[in-house]
């Protein structure tokens, strides 16, 4: 299954070419929770719209609060993790990954497609980013009609194949939920860092109200780690299996990710860390071809990663401004000579 109001939306506004030129613009140009005001003034009385600033009733802000604080303290880790774990998790689900590899951005263009993917989680992971003056109900809303028109786009193609289920599925949806939350909380925890059940609560609600606000369906929201853990399973059992567009958009991936490296760690180091964090099976099924890291190298980076976990954050908000302007000076060129 897909998303089914967003789709509807999506199908009835490209009907009109000026209305698909409207949404355009707005998902080109908006920026703050405030932009959503000038999206349901272009398509007035639309409930999908309407709704989009709106947290679920079991939405607990002070949980919230709590995971966007214990992602600051631990950012530079955590989005280490989504390119050396999260995102090749994601790359074994054959089927969901073929859209990924058939719109050939990931591929051909994949340094500003990760770019782009770690600033939105840059922005939903921000201090207040669902309060008025944040960003977070737009960026998941833009996130939300990308997908429905992804869907769109593929469906029209002649080249997606119905065995593979709807592209950009809710189990795909799921999966990659999972992949932000439950399976960030294990590589850290892999890596060595204290990781708390009451900071795993907060974490994967804060991901839970996001995957909510994406269009994914309740009973696919983990409700505990128990039930994240089993749906995670069920998940794999699935749809995990060997594929050459896979392993494709691994390698786009680790080339980029040993291309950017500016410690002074090997290729097989690096290699070796993503095949410690993903687990012998999965990383084969991907091709991830090197030594086994050494286990002093991992007992060091997990004494390392033990030290931080008790090191005083400081202001939440400082460490975020100041984390996140490091962050961007990582933009791609292209960008920087466009802005």
């Amino acid at each position: 299954m897909g998303d089914q109001y967003a789709d509807v939306f999506i199908q009835e506004v490209f009907k009109v070419p000026e209305r698909r030129q409207g949404l355009q613009q707005w998902l080109a140009t908006a920026t703050s929770n405030q932009d959503l005001a000038a999206v349901a003034e272009l398509f007035p009385g639309e409930p999908f719209i309407d709704n989009a600033g709106k947290l679920p009733g079991w939405a607990d802000k002070r949980l919230m609060k709590a995971g966007s604080e214990f992602f600051i303290k631990h950012a530079e880790t955590v989005m280490t993790l989504l390119g050396l774990l999260s995102l090749p998790y994601c790359y074994t689900a054959a089927n969901g990954a073929m859209v990924l590899y058939l719109s050939e951005r990931i591929r051909k263009d994949t340094t500003k497609r990760l770019y782009e993917t770690a600033v939105f989680v840059w922005e939903v992971m921000a201090p207040g980013a669902f309060d008025n003056g944040g960003k977070g109900f737009t960026e998941v809303l833009k996130v939300r009609l990308m997908h429905a028109a992804v869907r769109y786009y593929t469906l029209q193609s002649g080249k997606w194949d119905d065995s593979w289920g709807q592209p950009v599925n809710q189990e795909d949806m799921a999966g990659t939920n999972l992949s932000f939350s439950l399976i960030v909380i294990r590589g850290l925890r892999k890596l060595g860092l204290n990781v708390s059940q009451a900071d795993q609560q907060a974490f994967m609600h804060l991901w839970n109200v996001i995957g909510f606000l994406s269009g994914l369906q309740e009973e696919l929201i983990p409700q505990d780690p128990k039930m994240a853990q089993t749906l995670d399973r069920a998940i794999s059992k699935r749809q995990f299996a060997v594929s050459s567009h896979g392993k494709e958009l691994t390698e786009a991936l680790t080339d980029h990710i040993i291309a950017v490296n500016k410690d002074k760690a090997s290729a097989n180091d690096i290699l070796g860390l993503m095949r410690y964090l993903l687990g012998k099976e999965v990383a084969e099924m991907l091709s991830i071809d090197a030594p086994d890291l050494p286990a002093y190298k991992i007992g060091l980076i997990r004494t390392i990663n033990l030290v931080k976990s008790f090191k005083p954050q400081g202001n939440t908000d400082f460490v975020y401004r100041r984390a996140y302007a490091a962050f961007k000076l990582q933009k791609p060129l292209e960008d920087n000579k466009r802005s």
